[in-house]
């Protein structure tokens, strides 16, 4: 099945500056954009959205030293993170549930895992089932089990893509609080085909960042079938009404 899927990330839902802290003004125009996309039609073929970590995970994940390939078999730290990311969920459904969105969350830490290699696997049944009847799913960066290293976070970019993949999504869209990607002048660079259209600007290095950084954005959305955009929050309501916004990756 189809599907749109919409990444807020971290620093449009949570003041990154501040542990543990809302971007309430954030997360409630995100949320007022949602509800208003679905009272008008404009995301028939279903809504999945997937919010990053902000302040909440992030500052526990660094003060524990855990990443995407580093991990913890040790409960407190794991319920610190894990717990941390609930707790956000818990304020992201509750905005949406104020505006009337039939928002339902799905746990990564219940639902994926990785193996000895750090590959991802994450079922998207429920998913699936979930769009089928109406609700909106809601994911977010978490901790998932990881064969032979006890806990590794999974980025929200990372469930994106995954997501995308399985639910062969229609459009991708990544909220940030920047417009796009930018230019050496500051400018919005309106379309990506290539990597080579933003090498100089984004840097050729092979790693890639998949908690946040800008070129494994790129990088990753370029692999993949559907249209996406980058854009900043005074975009969403465009991008929701199913109109080219931002920097459009293809």
């Amino acid at each position: 099945m189809s599907a749109t899927i919409l990444k807020l990330g971290g620093s449009v839902i949570t003041d990154k500056d501040r542990a543990e802290t809302l971007d309430g003004p954030g997360l409630e125009r995100s949320a007022a954009a949602i509800a208003s996309a679905i009272g008008d039609g404009a995301l028939e073929d279903g809504l999945v959205i997937v919010h990053g970590g902000g302040s909440f995970g992030h500052h526990h994940a660094s003060e524990h030293g855990v990443t995407t390939t580093e991990g913890t078999d040790e409960i407190g730290p794991a319920m610190d993170i894990h717990g941390a990311m609930e707790t956000l969920n818990r304020f992201v459904l509750s905005r949406l549930h104020e505006q009337d969105v039939p928002a339902i969350p799905v746990h990564p830490f219940s639902a994926a895992h990785r193996d000895g290699s750090g590959t991802l696997y994450l079922p998207t049944g429920q998913i699936e089932t979930m769009l089928e009847e109406g609700f909106v799913p809601v994911l977010y960066g978490d901790l998932v089990a990881n064969t032979g290293a006890g806990a590794t976070i999974v980025s929200g970019d990372e469930l994106v893509t995954e997501l995308a993949r399985a639910l062969e999504a229609n459009r991708i869209g990544l909220c940030s609080t920047v417009p796009g990607v930018l230019d050496d002048d500051e400018e919005v660079v309106d379309r990506i085909t290539s990597f080579e259209d933003v090498d100089s600007i984004l840097g050729e290095s092979e790693s890639t960042d998949v908690t946040g950084g800008m070129a494994g954005k790129v990088r990753t959305l370029l692999e993949l079938d559907a249209p996406a955009s980058i854009f900043g929050l005074e975009s969403i309501d465009a991008f929701l009404a199913g109109e080219a916004v931002g920097t459009n990756i293809e």
